[in-house]
């Protein structure tokens, strides 16, 4: 913490400190020891306690030292959910940087919530890391306010909503990439083209489903809502609306399925009906996964580069680590580019008579 200003006055724009603690204590309505806990991270404060503390202390200047003997030799990784391979190869990208930096991730799981608990913040705090990355998660404005006020950088991977310009955020060129998807179908004659997108609160699935509605517009095709779903991102999902959708006596031709798991979910769901792909379904996904060329067929799909944004969001979160509090760097946004991946699970209405696929 910085000094006082010891003569009270102000220089430009930047507040001064002319309160004791004492004083910023009884203005807060509680003790000394417990403004000491609130500017030492400890966790065994309230919740509206510590906001009205530190909104107390940001209004009287206190600025914590940026010190790196103070911080753990940690990354913070928040998923909203860990159980999918997704979720393995983003751990894997942000362990790549992190070993090479001398330091270790900790996993925590928001159980499906876009934001984590309220006790999350105050837990990373107390273990001051070097800087913490949400996948598909965001902060709440009071976790925002505690974690910049402990100097404790933060970027949001893949975010799952508008982040703000102040976020710096690693994400993936998603319209595009479900444009390409989608493209790729009409390209071989399907003109019946289902779709299964993934949460309807997620940007990264408006955007895919975006492009696909975009492909079709641009090739005078209708978009017929009757052929779009709205899933979870889940195999289980994948496999219900894909029934629903190839139990229809008008079924699509071809389904681009939101991401991987989702156009599993699909295979199972042809199967069941003794549809064969690509000869009476073409399939495409999204994310193109370890499991994509290995399924039966191999699975055309839009890569996500989710090793190499994961890498990008922790080599950012530690160089905001070590830029000082005077510098402020400006958030940062990057987009990765998706690609599309054509292998053998499309094919033209009636056959696999499309171009050669490639790897």
């Amino acid at each position: 913490m910085t000094s006082p200003d010891p003569a009270g006055t102000r220089t430009g724009a930047r507040p001064t400190q002319t309160a004791t603690l004492a004083e910023i204590a009884r203005e807060a309505g509680v003790s000394a020891p417990t403004v000491s806990k609130v500017l030492n991270g400890r966790a065994d404060v309230a919740p509206a306690t510590r906001a009205r503390v530190e909104e107390l202390l940001r209004a009287h200047g206190y600025r914590r030292r940026r010190a790196e003997a103070t911080r753990s030799p940690l990354i913070d990784l928040v998923f909203h959910e860990l159980e999918s391979a997704w979720a393995m190869e983003v751990i894997r990208g942000v362990e790549n940087v992190a070993r090479d930096a001398g330091l270790s991730v900790v996993l925590s799981e928001s159980a499906g919530r876009l934001t984590p608990g309220r006790t999350w913040a105050d837990q990373v705090a107390a273990r001051r890391p070097h800087g913490v990355i949400l996948v598909l998660s965001g902060l709440d404005e009071s976790q925002r306010a505690l974690l910049t006020s402990r100097s404790i950088p933060f970027v949001v991977m893949d975010p799952a909503g508008d982040p703000g310009a102040d976020v710096p955020s690693i994400g993936a060129t998603n319209w595009q990439g479900g444009l390409a998807a989608t493209r790729h179908l009409v390209e071989l004659g399907h003109r019946r083209i289902g779709a299964i997108s993934g949460p309807s609160q997620m940007m990264c699935s408006r955007a895919r489903i975006d492009g696909y509605r975009a492909a079709l517009e641009t090739a005078g095709l209708p978009v017929d809502p009757a052929l779009i779903r709205t899933g979870d991102f889940h195999h289980e999902t994948g496999y219900r609306l894909g029934r629903e959708l190839l139990d229809r006596p008008d079924r699509p031709t071809a389904v681009f399925a939101g991401n991987d798991l989702q156009a599993l979910g699909v295979y199972e769901a042809a199967r069941e009906l003794g549809l064969r792909i690509p000869e009476d379904l073409s399939v495409v996904g999204f994310d193109d996964l370890p499991v994509a060329p290995w399924v039966g067929p191999p699975l055309t799909t839009v890569r996500q580069p989710l090793m190499e944004m994961a890498e990008a969001a922790a080599r950012l979160v530690l160089e905001l680590g070590r830029s000082s509090s005077e510098e402020g760097p400006a958030a940062t946004r990057v987009e990765l580019a998706t690609s599309l991946v054509v292998r053998t699970s499309t094919a033209a209405p009636g056959g696999p008579t499309g171009p050669k696929p490639v790897d």
